[in-house]
């Protein structure tokens, strides 16, 4: 049960770059990542995480090679399931996060990763219920690439 890959984006409308370390604040997110900060209106916009076996499973079903940065969630984990983290407390290196609710895919990303050989609708139902899980920083701290996710308590 490790982080395998770190991901942000600086602007909104840029494309996501892996680093190997991200600093989390309680409240705001991450550190250098366009949605960090107080335009976070509703719970669960913190962070994003997506399980790296989801991606490779879809891979496998549709012949596509998406890689770590494409789904666009912040971290990807491997060897926990996700969806078992819904309104559990967890840490991910120093940092306290709280799981808030399935992380599904939208149209925005569908429209992102869908052409011809794949249809945003398609993408959307092989991603359902698999494209992660949404989670707020409950205490701030650091998260890096090989950290271990551990349920709190």
């Amino acid at each position: 049960m490790t982080v395998a890959a770190l991901c942000l984006s600086p602007k909104k409308s840029s494309s996501m770059s892996e680093v190997e370390e991200i600093e989390v604040v309680a409240g705001s997110g991450i550190v250098g990542d366009h949605n960090f900060g107080a335009k976070q209106r509703y719970p669960g916009q913190n962070l994003t995480l997506i399980e790296a076996e989801e991606i490779e499973a879809f891979n496998a079903r549709v012949g596509k090679k998406l890689g770590a940065t494409d789904p666009r969630r912040n971290v990807v984990t491997r060897g926990v399931r996700l969806g078992e983290l819904v309104g559990k407390t967890f840490v991910l290196g120093t940092a306290t996060l709280l799981g808030v609710e399935l992380c599904e895919p939208c149209g925005k990303l569908a429209g992102y990763l869908s052409g011809p050989d794949l249809k945003k609708k398609d993408f959307i139902r092989e991603f359902a219920h698999r494209c992660g899980l949404r989670a707020d920083v409950v205490e701030s701290g650091t998260i890096r690439v090989g950290d271990r996710v551990a349920l709190q308590g």
